[in-house]
């Protein structure tokens, strides 16, 4: 895999960085304006890059936190495509969320029991208890 241009990974590391301060306030439209402006940065196609990974992964999860699931799951999706994604506990989690938010229940099911199969329970400790409660629920009927 090749690497990044040093010019082009310190401004998307600024992006990113910007982008963050703004998630500690909450002000989730700012965070994704920057975490976007970041992402044109990378060169096509963008899924051959590891930033791409975080980039879009904290697309999502601010989409998330803003309740805009459907964006979210697109930006989840994505990012699915990028390098060392899959299998990525955290990833899996908000994707699973969003499934379940969408009423995706199946697809829900399978992202939310991966990342409990890779992190257990603990993954799902700052999240609303329906998320856990769901994966308990289905691995007692199985």
């Amino acid at each position: 895999m090749s690497e990044l241009d040093n010019k082009i990974y310190s401004k998307i590391v600024i992006l990113g960085k910007k982008a963050d301060n703004y998630l500690k306030f909450n002000q989730f439209n700012f965070a994704i304006k920057f975490y976007v402006e970041a992402l044109t940065l990378l060169p096509e196609p963008i899924t051959d890059w590891e930033a791409s990974t975080w980039i879009l992964t904290s697309i999502g999860d601010a989409y998330f936190n803003l309740g805009n699931f459907e964006r979210a799951r697109q930006a989840l999706i994505d990012v699915m495509h990028c390098p060392n994604a899959i299998g990525n506990p955290f990833i899996h989690l908000r994707l699973g969320q969003v499934q379940f938010e969408l009423g995706h229940m199946e697809r829900a099911q399978d992202e939310l029991v991966r990342a409990y199969l890779i992190e257990g329970e603990e993954i799902f400790k700052e999240d609303d208890p329906k998320y856990l409660n769901f994966i308990k629920w289905f691995i007692k009927q199985t």
